[in-house]
């Protein structure tokens, strides 16, 4: 019961909605998290179906949009928050300022920097989760799960970008993507390893 109580008040803020975002919120939806946090400026494009949780319909509408769509299709109950901008150091701290996890999937590596940079030195004690090294097509066993202090993890392999890789894959997405959704988990329930 105590379980289920943390995932019904935890409050989880996720920053892009791409091929990390967009799975880590339908995991988390799955698993009974029930207040998130979505934080994107983009639209769903049509190379985007290739490799993120959005459908032909979604289309040219705001990912946050879609993406609450879809979340609310696998929980009615869920409470999701939207916000359509693009962070920046300005912004960030206060974006998240509600949330008690934060979840980082961005695509450009300087955001990603930024945003960690900004989050950690804005909150001590907050949880940041981000991800490096998904790209490509390389070995399952590559991604994994690291504590970096003691509210920062990085999930990935650390070394698969897109500038070295050539493109981004939907199955290495995915896990890297899992393993962050499944760290939340771990640690509301007291299972971090």
């Amino acid at each position: 019961m105590e379980s289920e109580n943390k995932l019904q008040t935890v409050r989880i803020g996720i920053a892009g909605l791409g091929g990390l975002g967009s799975h880590i919120a339908v995991l988390l939806a799955r698993a009974g998290v029930t207040h998130l946090h979505l934080v994107d400026f983009d639209r769903v494009d049509e190379s985007n179906l290739e490799r993120q949780h959005y459908f032909l319909r979604h289309i040219g509408k705001l990912k946050t949009e879609a993406l609450a769509e879809l979340l609310l299709q696998i929980n009615p109950a869920l409470n999701v928050h939207l916000e359509n901008l693009r962070l920046d150091e300005n912004n960030a701290a206060a974006v998240f300022a509600g949330d008690d996890i934060i979840c980082e999937a961005v695509d450009a590596p300087a955001t990603k920097a930024m945003l960690v940079s900004t989050l950690l030195s804005a909150y001590a004690d907050k949880i940041v989760i981000a991800a490096s090294g998904l790209a490509g097509l390389g070995r399952s066993n590559a991604i994994t799960t690291r504590k970096i202090s003691k509210n920062f993890y990085v999930c990935g392999d650390g070394t698969s970008g897109i500038e070295n890789c050539g493109r981004l894959a939907a199955p290495r997405a995915a896990l890297c993507a899992a393993h962050q959704a499944n760290l939340v988990l771990a640690l509301l329930l007291g299972m971090e390893e």
